[in-house]
């Protein structure tokens, strides 16, 4: 993952002047929760140990960030410190209190995690989602905020379409992201859970799965335009071009429909300003 394109980084989204650095507090452990928006859902246990050997010796260098919630706090960024902290016994942790808003904080942590490649590519889509649906955010804005293209975010999001069977080969890192994207081409499902296995069976690369992919689109592809009127294949193809997604012609030359596909409603949008041009 390119970190260089992760906007302005996690000092831009939490703006600290020198008042507040000197302003560290010392907060019992037991009154901070965990985010319950945070996007990662899996810690690795050896590094949250090796990191409360490190507190245990020279305590906690940075302090974590936390809002204050429900008469007690909720954390902002650090939960590997707070966690680790807890495994080291210790009674309070240093800690900067600021006011933000819910989907200040799912962006905070989103945007840390992406930082450190700690996401796991279904927990990344989980949280574009999130920001997405339950906080109105925008792909266009997303994309400014953790400097990623309209179409990776699309394409990341798009994963949480797949078969619960190929999300758990991604849970458990057998296929990667790429992988996954490639798997998306295959519209029969069986035939996608096929490949999935074959994959994380045979360690197959991306670049091969794209091959073995490409390959069976073509071959139905074939299979099917030999049922299609010849006429509407050119058609077909046109549209795609124009329109940047995939379209079915349906019918005889007199009567018939025009199915467009989008995946999102920021996609619906660009498909509707290209036919209104």
């Amino acid at each position: 993952m390119n970190k260089r394109g992760l906007g302005k980084g996690l000092s831009a989204l939490i703006p600290m002047d020198d008042k507040e650095q000197e302003n560290v507090q010392d907060i019992k452990i037991s009154e901070i929760r965990a985010n319950k928006n945070q996007p990662r859902k899996k810690f690795d246990e050896e590094k949250i140990r090796e990191l409360s050997d490190s507190i245990k010796e020279h305590g906690v260098l940075q302090p974590i960030i936390v809002r204050k919630k429900d008469g007690g706090y909720e954390l902002v960024a650090g939960e590997r410190r707070w966690r680790a902290a807890q495994k080291a016994g210790i009674e309070k942790i240093p800690a900067i209190i600021k006011d933000l808003s819910d989907a200040d904080v799912m962006e905070i942590a989103l945007i840390e995690n992406l930082q450190r490649e700690d996401l796991n590519p279904l927990e990344e889509a989980e949280a574009y989602k999130k920001l997405i649906d339950e906080f109105g955010m925008t792909q266009e804005e997303l994309s400014k905020r953790v400097g990623k293209s309209r179409s990776q975010i699309a394409n990341t999001v798009r994963l949480l379409n797949l078969d619960e069977e190929i999300k758990k080969l991604i849970s458990e890192e057998k296929l990667t992201a790429g992988h996954a994207r490639a798997l998306l081409a295959i519209e029969d499902k069986k035939e996608r859970l096929k490949i999935a296995k074959k994959i994380s069976e045979s360690n197959m690369s991306v670049r091969e799965t794209e091959e073995t992919v490409k390959k069976k689109t073509q071959e139905k592809k074939k299979n099917k335009n030999q049922e299609i009127n010849p006429v509407f294949i050119d058609i077909t193809e046109k549209l795609q071009r124009a329109l940047g997604t995939r379209v079915k012609v349906k019918g005889t030359e007199k009567r018939g429909k025009i199915e467009i596909e989008y995946y999102s409603e920021d996609e619906l949008e660009r498909i509707l300003e290209t036919i209104a041009e």
